[in-house]
């Protein structure tokens, strides 16, 4: 219960606030004049950044403020000084053919620094810093390649991506032969078996069968012997190089649900001199053809 009497407390000598709880009172402790000074200078530097900077939204815009500052004006005043710090270097980047980039020295080594800086900003967190991947990830640093490894090719896959919103991207379309019932649970695991024997693992039972199913629904794409087809994007069942995982389990999930991994389009996000520098970058990982 609160009442109005305002006493001095007998413990610490301070005056109450007049307020009572169940016998409680509360002190009228008043403020630490350092936190006062700092709490009425925020109040002022609030009111000076309102002026200065951008701050307060109006209908269909916002107050400029006195500097008439924007995060997207000062990057590309940022973008404008590294192209002009390129110069000449980045202007016969964006003239200069791949092959032609790979051939000279000089633009080989300003592409394979630009290309390693842009891979760490831009590709580095689905890839990793070292290119290796991961699971859903492509390792850029081997010979197997979902789409083809030729300067051409990445430089194609980079700039409109895969299964992107680009008109030109790459796309294939893999049947989820279990969630679509075209093939059943049995079915599924016998084509399993084969394409482990087909890698070099340790086969499952009836191979003759698993063969068959795999020449009657896999092989259009893969191949007769599962060495894929990057024309199509469909990955090689030989090699032991796996995107989603070897193991029987892992096998059998990719062909009841299928696998759709999304890479974006670059081509709207980067200029070209870079994208042709992530290209040579990339190719010359170790993996490129």
């Amino acid at each position: 219960m609160a009442t109005e009497n305002k006493d001095i407390d007998a413990v610490t000598g301070m005056a109450t606030t007049g307020h009572e709880w169940d016998g409680i009172q509360e002190l009228n402790t008043p403020l630490p004049r350092w936190w006062l000074w700092i709490f009425y200078a925020c109040i002022v530097w609030a009111i000076g950044y309102w002026i200065v900077y951008p701050a307060w939204p109006l209908i269909s815009s916002h107050t400029k403020g006195v500097l008439g500052y924007s995060s997207r004006a000062a990057l590309a005043q940022d973008m404008a000084a590294l192209a002009a710090r390129r110069g000449e270097a980045g202007r016969a980047l964006a003239e200069a053919s791949l092959e032609d980039i790979r051939k000279s020295p000089d633009l080989l080594a300003f592409a394979m620094a630009q290309g390693k800086a842009a891979f760490g900003d831009n590709c580095a967190p689905c890839h990793g810093l070292g290119a290796t991947g991961s699971k859903g990830y492509p390792n850029l640093n081997d010979d197997d390649w979902l789409w083809g490894g030729t300067l051409d090719a990445i430089h194609f896959t980079i700039t409109h991506g895969v299964r992107s919103d680009d008109p030109d991207t790459r796309v294939n379309t893999m049947p989820a032969f279990g969630k679509d019932t075209i093939l059943t649970k049995d079915e599924i695991g016998t084509i399993a078996d084969f394409v482990l024997s087909i890698s070099g693992q340790t086969p499952g039972a009836d191979l003759d069968k698993g063969k068959q199913l795999f020449a009657d629904n896999c092989a259009v794409c893969h191949g007769d012997e599962g060495k894929g087809n990057p024309e199509l994007g469909a990955p090689n069942l030989t090699d032991r190089i796996w995107l989603y995982g070897g193991d029987r389990d892992s096998i059998i999930a990719t062909i009841t649900n299928a696998r759709a991994g999304v890479m974006p389009t670059w081509k709207s996000r980067l200029d070209e001199p870079t994208i042709k520098a992530l290209t040579v970058y990339v190719h010359a990982l170790g993996g490129g053809k």
